[in-house]
Parts: structure tokens; C-alpha cells; sequence
């Protein structure tokens, strides 16, 4: 057990880290679980999860804005995504840079399509930083006060409210797949006849 916390002390900021610079809420969530534990620190977690967030997103978007187009086209796998980020993007501008990292699924390619599409780093750039601090706040405290609430609430509570939590999860998978797939729907018009296609 010693041998586990010296490897999650070591380790856990570097996994914070590389986790940050992608899709990596889980990765942020396990850390804040051990930062509630007290074998890491959550002041730590947040300024390497913001500064990591913020690196990926700008580095990004500076290789959508000299490649992007060509990269995209390059790889039909990635058409879908783009397509829809942009349309995001066209649509709510603003809003999008803001929380584009909170949208499973495009998130990464986000920033990519941002910078292919002509938006300065000018407006870029203030709006990624902020983002990069509100993405930290939310996933950084959230993660730590869900992971005190599982404390709190401790297997036994878990176990003897098992069927109602198993409910509440098969309904939350089911609203998850209806919301995806009238997603999907609402897009798949604009995946075909968006910019990037073969």
C-alpha cells in the first residue's frame, strides 16, 4: 500500500498533466479523489491541469491555422468531427471557443477547426485562456467535492441503496444515448454539406 501512494505521488501530477492535454476529465477526476485523500494537492492539480489544458488548446490551434485545412482533408476520419465543430462554431462563436471543452467527441479537433477558420489569435487566445480557467474551476473543484461526497457517503450507504443507484444510472445512459443520437441527427445534415468532405 505504501509502495501504491509513493507511486501516485511520484506519478499523479505527470498523469494531470498528459491527461489535461487531452480528453482527460477522468484523469483530473482520479487526481482530485487523491487530493481528497491528502496524498495530493488540489492547488497542484489545478495550476498543472490549467497550464496543460492551455498549452494543448493554443498549440493547436496555431497548427489548424497554418495546416488545418490540409490536415483535415488529409484524414477522412476526421471530416465528421470538423464538421460539426465548425457548424458549433459558426453558430455560437463565442460560446463555442468558450466550452468546446466540455463537448465530448470534438474536443480536441475544436481548436484545429478554430484556427483553420480564420478567427485571429488576437480574439483566440483571451477567449482560451479564460476557457482554459473555467474548464480548470469546474473539473478541479467539481472533481474534488464529488469525490468528497463519495467519501462521505461510503460503501455501506452505496451498497444499501444499490437498486436506486443503479436506476439512476441506467436512466442517465439512456438519456445519454437519445441526447447523442438526436445530436447526431440535428448534425448529419451538415456533415455532408459542410467545408470539409472528399
Amino acid at each position: 500500500m505504501d509502495y501504491l501512494i509513493e507511486i501516485i505521488q511520484k506519478w499523479g501530477y505527470v498523469a494531470v498533466f498528459l491527461g489535461s492535454l487531452v480528453e482527460g476529465e477522468s484523469v483530473i477526476l482520479v487526481a482530485c479523489f487523491m487530493a481528497q485523500l491528502g496524498y495530493l494537492s488540489l492547488i497542484k492539480i489545478m495550476i498543472i491541469a490549467f497550464c496543460g489544458t492551455l498549452f494543448a488548446d493554443q498549440a493547436l490551434y496555431y497548427v489548424g491555422r497554418y495546416y488545418g485545412q490540409a490536415i483535415i482533408q488529409r484524414f477522412h476520419r476526421l471530416h465528421a468531427p470538423a464538421n460539426r465543430a465548425f457548424k458549433l462554431l459558426h453558430d455560437w462563436d463565442f460560446w463555442f471557443i468558450i466550452s468546446f471543452r466540455f463537448i465530448w467527441g470534438i474536443r480536441t479537433i475544436s481548436p484545429v477547426v478554430i484556427g483553420s477558420s480564420g478567427i485571429s489569435p488576437q480574439r483566440y487566445t483571451p477567449l482560451n485562456l479564460a476557457a482554459a480557467i473555467i474548464w480548470t474551476l469546474i473539473s478541479c473543484i467539481g472533481g474534488y467535492m464529488v469525490s468528497g461526497i463519495i467519501e462521505d457517503i461510503g460503501l455501506q450507504v452505496i451498497k444499501r441503496y444499490f437498486g436506486f443507484f443503479t436506476v439512476a444510472i441506467i436512466v442517465a445512459i439512456i438519456g445519454f444515448v437519445f441526447f447523442k443520437r438526436w445530436m447526431n441527427h440535428r448534425l448529419a445534415k451538415f456533415d455532408k454539406e459542410g467545408p470539409f468532405h472528399d
